[in-house]
């Protein structure tokens, strides 16, 4: 994920920051409780495609 682009780019729900977890190639919306997948490199940022983040991956993206 080029960094740049990850500066650019908010949850579409509430235009807050994304974190990008490289291992799932997913962008994680904290607000939101929401994870956006890459696919081929390219993020889905619709809310029907992403997936409710856990309690716990709350707490691992708060440390």
């Amino acid at each position: 994920m080029d960094p740049k682009l990850l500066e650019i780019l908010v949850c579409p729900v509430t235009k807050g920051p994304l974190t990008y977890d490289r291992e799932r190639q997913e962008l994680l919306s904290r607000s939101a409780r929401l994870a956006y997948p890459i696919r081929d490199g390219i993020p889905i940022l619709l809310e029907d495609e992403a997936r409710t983040l856990s309690d716990d991956e709350l707490e691992q993206l708060a440390k």
